[in-house]
């Protein structure tokens, strides 16, 4: 597995898989935890080590169950969860603090490998006051790194400014429709991490065709091809799929290069 180098030093696999799905009933995302881990452990024999959780999405115990069910040391694997953008969790230290504890309870590790501050919220001021006590929680290595999640320039900017400890991500939405260029490049340009969620939703079908007429060059599919434009310009990406032919396929991007020409072409999708 490919990976790329965080602001701290960390090595982060440029390519993992989402879950705010995993787990649930009739995989709806607000559908009810049913504790199934089967696309865990699918994706975990695909050779995916990255996963991606947050409290939001209520299945952090489902994510720490695979990782047991796996046998596999914790140390083989990078995961990310994210601590909600809400009052609830951002009224003062002590919420924080909740929040983090209810994360490492739930996916029940000693530590996790990135935490995300998941949404912005209108007071820079309170944000940081959350940032902070992240900070601690580096400090005693229980979060290995820290970073926010749909941050503008603005925002992530004013963490950078200020924070004692740098944003090592900044995660994001990107796909065909939105390539959120603006936010990927100036992360890129701060040395944070861009990393993108839903890299293969709402690609419309004319956009599906062009994309397929440039995968058959490299003998890859329309997503391949998304996925590799992404990686291409230093952004990690974490798609996410229930079918097990699906989730290795988005692994097998790493075996060709986009030409110029066509990195050009996408871009302008």
């Amino acid at each position: 597995m490919e990976t790329v180098t965080l602001n701290t030093g960390i090595k982060f696999p440029i390519i993992g898989s989402g879950t705010n799905t995993f787990g649930k009933v009739d995989h709806a995302y607000q559908g009810e935890i049913n504790g199934d881990t089967t696309e865990i452990l699918m994706a975990i024999d695909a050779g995916y080590r990255h996963f991606d959780t947050a409290i939001s999405y209520r299945n952090e115990s489902v994510v720490g169950k695979a990782l047991g069910e796996s046998k596999k040391a914790r140390n083989e694997f990078f995961i990310t969860s994210k601590i909600p953008g809400k009052q609830e969790y951002y009224a003062d230290k002590e919420a924080v603090k909740k929040g983090v504890k209810q994360s490492l309870q739930a996916l029940n590790t000693a530590y996790i490998d990135l935490y995300l501050i998941h949404h912005p919220w209108d007071n820079l001021v309170q944000m940081l006051s959350m940032w902070q006590v992240l900070e601690d929680y580096v400090d005693q290595g229980k979060l290995k790194a820290i970073g926010v999640s749909n941050f503008n320039e603005k925002e992530l900017g004013y963490l950078i400014e200020n924070g004692r400890i740098k944003p090592a991500v900044n995660q994001v939405e990107s796909h065909p429709r939105n390539w959120n260029d603006v936010i990927i490049n100036y992360s890129l340009a701060q040395e944070v991490v861009p990393e993108v969620w839903g890299p293969l939703t709402r690609v419309s079908d004319q956009a599906k065709e062009k994309l397929s007429e440039i995968g058959a060059k490299y003998n890859k599919t329309w997503a391949q091809v998304i996925l590799r434009y992404q990686i291409e310009r230093g952004v990690v990406v974490i798609p996410k799929s229930h079918n097990q032919k699906r989730q290795e396929q988005n692994l097998e991007i790493f075996d060709f290069k986009l030409s110029d020409e066509d990195k050009q072409f996408i871009s302008a999708q």
